[in-house]
């Protein structure tokens, strides 16, 4: 014998019913079969409403009933041939003429009492169990129709009422074990000894269902509802969540208690104590496995089984002084809260006995504040225990498992994961079978809170980065074009999903938190994006609350790196192919990644210098292993490098520039390259690195640019007057090519100071043979003294540098 049990949205209409009926023709060949529904979905809620509008004395509940009517109709409708209605139809409409006069009364005495609400709500079940039982007669399934109220045998606890197991046993086994066919049985309804209607609470229906199997000794007990089993977490908060295929009792317990919705946690306790298998099976994917309940899970499994969360819990914190060492504090608390029938969802409490801190429902707050203010208004008169500390706006969430008992380190691993996206913990709490890891937090950040622990604990598919990203310029661009190419690739070897969920330039911005497609982004941008403002980008990407949320700033905008420090703050670590904020005074760099720091972000910059050329990842990794940079030299602008080696004989100045802007191997000034002021920014961020506190105005530039160019009032006006000055530049390359030399804008950091100039390399310095846009870093350290540890490449141009800012993202992903 199996009981199979079908939720409201397996019988919501007749479309549905007619699914449910296949499963049980199919099920029934092999098995007896007792067969539990509740009411259709949403009818409960319905039967609530017109009880508080009946019982206020307000007309609109008759609208509800008429509604109700027609729900049921349709569906009889949509089940059986005109010429089949009329029993059953006639059979509904005798149920709901007492439905409305039961309405009729509340309403005519203003009034809904227990006992009534009782009666009104077994309406729904009672009304669809008969359009079930009749239509599974109809399609060829024998089934005899059982009033769970002639059954099931309660106390009168209206509302939540206790099952008399042993009347209720001799019943089953009259009226079920001896019947000899199929049973179909209506949940979560009941009655009195003295037949009075009442209802098992919620989760009835499941129990009703758990109560016939364990009284049975049924083989299984089957609930059908509208997913593919237990999930590892609550679908509509992580996408990636996946159906669990066997858990234990304990397990399932513990989900179910803080919020999993599959199942009411008292509901399988009957099934529990008989060790009777449950499955959580899809009415509408039939042949899926769905989840295996029983009482040995998968001992071999993973640590962490799933998670599940509360929404709308308060914190109630009771703190002082006068409770350390006075017994029975704990037991007065728990006390006047449960004479007001508040439940208490969590519980944790200071060793030093100073502070007891509970989670109750947002419902119960007023009713469970002000019970234990009146408990211990003497102690706060006495100045004993402090005023009641209250925190809204709260959830929380648990981690489940039954192997988390042998594992070492799990809470560290959540809490450093939460930790690193920004998710405050308010409160923790562990019970002593240590499968239950419960803690609190703000309630905005229970959906970041909940991807962030699936995917740190291999529950999810993949892990998803998000991406908000200034600056669609050539850097941009390539960017953007790279992630694409290698999505398909991070997303199979990796199990990496980067999405880039914002965009914006000088002008525009875009926002799309589900993601911004890589190839028509810019598109996008372009057309649709709302005026740009600093601030409210920063506002937007705040409130979306990512988890693993990184900025990308590929602007050279001051604007742009003032918001780093904010960003950073906000938990969103940052990426800058922009030099602004490092080259900036050397309390704001410091301060930067002092705040990363703090905040366990990252703030990367290593294209700074060299594009893609790994210089600063060099550095830091010499300094960590205890070396100390002595002195650098370097060629560190790939735009000058360019410039130079293409100012040959025969060519002019002032078209190598332009050549060089339009292949993007300058900045969008060219005259910051031209300035040296890009590169002393460089050189200045590689003395930072090395651990010397150098300001921007103690690196000396001396400039190979006439001063009048340099003042031209914007870009154009530059460009158009730079042929004026090509015999100026065509002077300095014919006395570099006869003296057997070639130009190069070279760096030097030495014994705290730095400097930038045009020098004539001869065939013996190392950058004499510096080839296209390359770039050559030569560090000298006490481990690398006489002879320098050399790295050399491209320096510049788009591809190298989107590059750079695509492994820095890479970087922080994995860290």
């Amino acid at each position: 014998m199996k009981v199979l049990k079908f939720g409201g949205s397996s019988v919501a209409n007749a479309e549905n019913i007619k699914k449910v009926i296949e499963i049980v023709k199919d099920k029934c060949r092999h098995d007896r079969l007792i067969i539990v529904a509740s009411a259709l979905a949403g009818t409960t809620g319905q039967l609530e409403k017109c009880g508080e509008l009946a019982g206020r004395g307000e007309e609109k509940y008759k609208q509800i009933l008429k509604e109700i009517e027609k729900n049921h109709l349709i569906a009889i409708d949509g089940l059986f041939p005109l010429k089949d209605q009329g029993g059953t139809k006639a059979e509904i409409k005798l149920i709901l003429n007492e439905l409305e006069d039961i309405c009729l009364g509340m309403f005519l005495l203003h009034e809904m009492n227990i006992k009534t609400h009782d009666r009104l709500l077994s309406f729904g079940e009672q009304l669809s169990g008969l359009i079930l039982s009749e239509s599974l007669n109809f399609y060829g399934v024998s089934m005899q129709y059982v009033d769970a109220r002639q059954l099931i045998i309660t106390d009168d606890t209206f509302g939540r009422a206790h099952v008399d197991f042993e009347e209720t046993g001799r019943r089953v086994e009259k009226q079920i074990l001896n019947a000899g066919t199929h049973v179909f049985v209506s949940g979560f309804i009941a009655s009195t000894p003295k037949g009075v209607p009442t209802t098992l609470g919620r989760g009835g229906s499941d129990y009703t269902a758990a109560i016939l199997a364990a009284l049975t000794g049924s083989e299984a007990l089957e609930i059908w509802t509208d997913v593919d089993g237990v999930m590892t977490a609550d679908p509509a908060f992580v996408e990636s969540a996946l159906p669990l295929k066997k858990l234990s009792y304990s397990e399932l317990m513990e989900m179910s208690h803080f919020g999993a919705k599959v199942i009411f946690p008292s509901s399988i306790q009957p099934v529990m104590k008989k060790n009777i298998p449950v499955w959580i099976k899809n009415t509408f994917h039939p042949h899926v496995p769905g989840t295996l309940i029983d009482k040995d899970g998968t001992p071999d499994g993973k640590l962490v089984k799933g998670l599940s969360h509360i929404n709308d819990v308060v914190l109630l914190t009771l703190t002082g002084g006068g409770m350390v060492g006075v017994t029975g504090i704990a037991a007065r608390l728990f006390s006047c809260l449960s004479l007001q029938d508040v439940n208490v969802i969590f519980i944790t409490q200071a060793s030093s006995e100073h502070s007891i801190t509970l989670a109750v429902s947002s419902s119960d707050m007023e009713k469970a504040t002000k019970a234990i203010q009146q408990e211990f208004e003497p102690e706060r008169k006495l100045l004993r225990v402090d005023d009641l500390q209250v925190e809204r706006e709260l959830s929380i969430i648990a981690l489940v498992g039954d192997n988390m008992k042998s594992s070492l380190g799990l809470s560290g691993k959540a809490f450093d994961v939460l930790g690193k996206n920004g998710v405050n913990i308010r409160a923790i709490a562990q019970g002593s079978t240590e499968r239950n890891i419960s803690f609190v937090v703000l309630k905005k950040d229970v959906t970041k809170a909940l991807n962030v622990l699936h995917e740190r604990f291999f529950l999810a598919r993949y892990k998803k980065v998000h991406l908000f990203m200034a600056g669609v310029g050539n850097v941009g661009k390539t960017l953007l074009q790279q992630i694409s190419e290698q999505y398909d690739y991070l997303k199979k070897e990796y199990a990496l999903k980067v999405e880039v969920v914002a965009l914006a330039n000088s002008r525009r911005m875009l926002f799309d938190e589900h993601s911004i497609h890589l190839k028509t982004g810019i598109k996008r941008l372009l057309s649709e994006g709302e005026t740009m403002n600093r601030t409210l980008f920063l506002q937007k990407m705040k409130a979306l609350n990512l988890r693993n949320s990184i900025f990308v700033d590929n602007t050279a905008s001051a604007e742009i790196a003032d918001l780093y420090e904010t960003v950073l703050k906000s938990s969103i670590s940052v990426v800058a192919s922009n030099k602004i904020a490092s080259s900036d005074t050397y309390e704001s760099y410091k301060r930067l990644n002092d705040i990363a720091m703090a905040m366990k972000k990252k703030y990367l910059y290593e294209t700074n210098v060299g594009a893609g050329l790994p210089v600063l990842k060099t550095i830091r990794d010499m300094m960590k292993s205890g070396d100390k940079i002595l002195r650098i030299k370097a060629v560190l602008s790939g735009s000058l490098n360019f410039i130079f080696n293409h100012f040959t004989e025969g060519k002019v100045f002032s078209d190598v520039v332009a050549q060089a802007m339009r292949e993007g191997f300058t900045e969008p000034d060219p005259r910051i390259d031209l300035s040296g002021k890009d590169v002393m920014r460089k050189i200045l961020i590689l003395a930072r690195e090395s651990g010397y506190p150098l300001e921007p105005e103690e690196v000396e530039i001396n400039s190979f640019m006439p001063e009048s160019l340099m003042e031209m009032p914007s870009v154009e006006v530059f460009m158009g007057a730079l042929s004026r000055y090509d015999e100026h530049f065509e002077k300095l390359r014919r006395e570099a090519n006869a003296a057997g030399k070639k130009l190069r804008y070279v760096s030097e950091f030495d014994n705290g100071k730095a400097r930038t100039g045009l020098r004539m390399a001869d065939a013996t310095q190392p950058y004499y043979q510096l080839d296209g846009k390359d770039n050559i870093v030569l560090i000298y350290s006490q481990r690398y003294n006489e002879q320098p540890l050399v790295i050399k490449g491209a320096g510049a141009g788009a591809a190298v540098t989107a590059s750079g800012v695509f492994a820095d993202i890479i970087s922080i992903v994995n860290q």
